[in-house]
């Protein structure tokens, strides 16, 4: 019954997703970052469970058949124990802080009702605990162990559990964490608003339309107009303008036309100096928190806008074709985003002119990300598959993951995977520079699961210059991919094809996202003493707050 109420708790939370690879495709069933994300999210109400004081009778109890650990098993064949068995025994071992398997044989010896619980039939002896650990268990799996025990042995000290030894805290105590409820909506939304008031003010200073002296409308007029034209989809500035009108509190608001002109007098290096400027004072912010260096990874992208269907005449440069290679024309804008574990913060973005390249582009966003954050590792798509951008990156110091066009050769090799039945092979490759000058990769061939196709196309092909470790990484770039889905809903609609307006519409709405996020992760830490990468607060919720303080409601 007390299993039962933890996971109808668990269930009743709006801003809970578990498991979380149901709820993004950042994760899948394989991601170790995911299951140590509902590690975290079903330790915290587990043990706050008042029939609920042992760590061990958590493991036994710890849902895990829905994991699929075979991707972190080096052993093939048939095993006397499942990995998912030897991973609650090490997780137990951890939160021991036992050096030697050993000790954890003899625990088992004399405890048989935890070995009945955990089904075990026999004990492992001292030998193959050693040789799962060492030869069974991958590098990532046994880093997620410790993840996994140092977090159960947190939420049961502050649930007042008594706990096999004291755990490593990386972040200060917030308060009285002990006897702490969890935040319900509306300590959720009040701390939000406090936090949103403040962010708003230190951010919005960035932007600036150089209007001069004695002006009967307020700048930030401005500003609220276009944070109003975010709260609502597809809402263009002639129609927002009106509402707004009536909407706000202030005594002179500006029109549709006046808007934009001001937004036409912006140049596109004066946007993006604006948007970098902004963006510096909310990782200020930010940065005041631990959980914010776990900042390191980023993705480079490109996303499109709806499909062009009008006369482009005088605009080819700027309303190009879209990356599908179809017949269709669209505007394009590049971002360089934080992902991981990090709060997903869009560092820059650009526009994608004709005839621009994916080096020149990658480049630009790269000094723009590397001047902000510290940058480990660097994710793309498909479309950056190139030789000179990956040489830059290793220049540079920085490890990349970027999937690789299949051509004949890799068709062939991923044939002959398939003819072997073999999930995964790593390869060294050269690719040409030009000038007798190569760069050093490696190709990871890995089968996808579930594959629909039944020939090569069930292999995808990787570079990386980190090794396959890195790999696991790469699923972080769907962050990216639902952060488009989000600043597309913040972002002003528009016939216009004035290139500038167009860009800042979409900076604006990368700026609203951005602060959503930022907020979110501040008024976790502020609540909680942590930051789980679930928003705790909507979209919705931080606009609407950003409403109220820009002067509008």
């Amino acid at each position: 019954m007390s299993r039962r109420a933890v996971f109808r708790r668990i269930a009743q939370r709006s801003y809970i997703d578990w498991p979380v690879y149901r709820s993004t495709p950042l994760y899948d069933r394989t991601s170790l970052s995911g299951l140590e994300e509902d590690i975290r999210i079903v330790s915290k109400t587990w043990f706050r469970h008042e029939q609920h004081e042992s760590v061990e009778q958590f493991l036994c109890s710890l849902p895990l058949a829905y994991f699929t650990f075979d991707a972190h098993d080096h052993y093939d064949g048939t095993t006397r124990y499942g990995v998912d068995t030897l991973f609650r025994l090490f997780v137990l071992k951890e939160c021991y802080g036992w050096t030697h398997e050993t000790a954890l044989a003899e625990y088992l010896a004399y405890n048989p009702e935890i070995c009945k619980q955990l089904g075990l039939g026999t004990i492992p002896d001292q030998s193959t605990l050693w040789r799962s650990w060492n030869k069974r268990f991958t590098a990532d799996l046994r880093r997620t162990v410790e993840t996994a025990a140092r977090t159960i042995l947190i939420k049961a000290q502050n649930a007042d559990v008594a706990v096999p030894r004291e755990p490593e805290r990386r972040l200060p105590p917030y308060g009285d964490e002990v006897n702490e409820p969890d935040p319900d909506d509306q300590a959720i939304l009040d701390e939000a608003a406090t936090i949103t008031d403040h962010v708003s003010r230190v951010v919005f200073p960035a932007f600036s339309l150089d209007r001069g002296e004695g002006c009967e409308i307020h700048e930030n007029a401005y500003w609220d107009l276009q944070t109003y034209l975010g709260l609502r989809e597809s809402l263009a500035a002639n129609e927002g303008a009106r509402s707004f009108t009536y909407e706000s509190t202030r005594e002179r608001t500006p029109l549709g036309h006046s808007h934009r002109e001001h937004i036409r007098g912006l140049s596109i290096v004066e946007i993006r100096k604006m948007y970098r400027q902004a963006v510096n004072r909310l990782l200020s912010e930010v940065a005041e928190t631990e959980q914010f260096f776990r900042a390191g990874i980023i993705a480079i992208d490109i996303t499109e806008a709806d499909p062009f269907t009008g006369d482009r005449t005088g605009h080819e440069d700027e309303i190009i074709g879209t990356k599908e290679k179809t017949d269709e024309y669209a505007y394009q804008w590049a971002t360089v985003q934080l992902v991981g574990n990090a709060v997903p913060i869009v560092l820059d973005a650009r526009p994608v002119r004709k005839g621009e390249s994916r080096l020149e582009i990658v480049e630009d966003l790269l000094d723009s990300a590397e001047e902000l954050v510290h940058v480990d590792n660097v994710l793309m798509d498909r479309e950056f598959d190139s030789q000179h951008v990956l040489e830059m990156l290793s220049q540079r110091g920085l490890s990349y993951v970027v999937p690789k066009r299949m051509q004949t050769s890799e068709k062939a090799q991923a044939k002959r995977l398939l003819q072997r039945d073999r999930d995964r092979y790593e390869t060294d490759r050269k690719l040409h520079l030009g000038k007798n000058e190569w760069h050093e990769t490696t190709l990871i061939y890995r089968r996808k699961e579930n594959a629909e196709h039944d020939d090569h196309r069930q292999y995808s092909v990787f570079m990386s210059n980190g090794g396959s470790g890195h790999l696991m990484e790469y699923g972080y770039r769907w962050e990216i991919e639902s952060g488009y889905r989000s600043i597309k809903r913040f972002m002003a609609a528009t016939t216009s094809k004035d290139f500038g307006l167009r860009f800042f519409y979409f900076a604006f709405a990368c700026l609203l996202y951005s602060i959503w996020r930022a907020v979110d992760l501040l008024v976790q830490v502020e609540l909680t003493g942590e930051y789980e990468h679930s928003p705790v607060i909507t979209a919705d919720n931080t606009l609407t707050l950003l409403r109220k303080e820009t002067g509008i409601g």
